[in-house]
Order: structure tokens, then sequence, then C-alpha cells
């Protein structure tokens, strides 16, 4: 993926003079093009131009809009783009001669996942926890707390 930066610089507000041009629309494109061509020298290429509102303070407590022209520039990043996905880390070696504990063959292997019927007896409760739940209990056995209450 290509990713650009920009640069927004103001538009010249007035022509340059020149050897050969005259006339103010002449200088001012003059001033445009001088513009561009030194962003272009720089590596920067020509988007678009802008025209954009500005607030400003006019005397002690009030502002006007005032609209600034802007030209954009463009150009490509060279820098390479940093890969989000991420890396895989390789197990730690755990080999029985380090270990000492177990042969390669008793060795579990537990890079492999767990069935889905194992996950299922895990996670599935037992008949004796069941049987908990349901019961109901016995109105006539309770706490002596319980009778002290109810005498009271």
């Amino acid at each position: 993926m290509q990713r650009y930066e920009y640069k927004v610089i103001p538009a010249p507000s007035k022509g340059l003079k020149s050897k050969g041009i005259k006339g103010t629309e002449a200088r001012f494109a003059h001033a445009i093009e001088t513009t561009m061509n030194e962003m272009g020298n720089a590596g920067w290429t020509y988007l678009r131009a802008d025209i954009l509102p500005s607030e400003e303070r006019q005397g002690l407590t009030s502002t006007t809009t005032v609209y600034r022209t802007l030209l954009v520039f463009q150009r490509l990043i060279k820098e390479p783009v940093e890969d989000t996905a991420p890396a895989l880390i390789a197990a730690p070696d755990t080999s029985p001669e380090e270990t000492g504990d177990e042969t390669a063959e008793d060795a579990p292997d537990d890079t492999t996942p767990p069935s889905a019927a194992t996950l299922a007896a895990t996670l599935a409760p037992t008949n004796d926890a069941l049987d908990e739940d349901t019961q109901t209990p016995d109105p006539d056995e309770g706490d002596a707390e319980d009778t002290d209450k109810a005498n009271r």
C-alpha cells in the first residue's frame, strides 16, 4: 500500500516581477509557477488548490471570516510500511536431554489442539452438579437462626 504525506502552503497573494513579464495577471501566474517549481524540485507533486474560511480577530471583540487560498502538494513516503500482522514465535526447545525427566516417546505432544470431545467433556457439567442445582430444600429443615427469628 502506498502512503503519501501532504504539504499545504498559502498561495501567493501578489505577483512577482521578472524581466519580460508585464501585467498583473502575468506576474501573478509567474508567482504561482515559481512556487510550484520550487516545491517540485523538493520532491512534492502539486495536488490541488483549495479556498478555505479562516476566522480572524478584528478589533478587540469581533471576528471576521477571511477566505484563504491554499496550495496542496503530496509526495510518496519512501520508508517501507511496517507489517502489522503478528509474528509467530517459535516454541522453546525442550528436548529430553535438557530436562532429563522424560524420554522422547513418553513426552506429551503439546502442539496438538484438544479434540472436540475432550473440550465438551471438560466444559459439560457433571450429573452431581446438576442434581445439586435442582434439589429443593426441605422446608422442615432449617438453621437454628431461622427458628430463633421465627420465634421472636
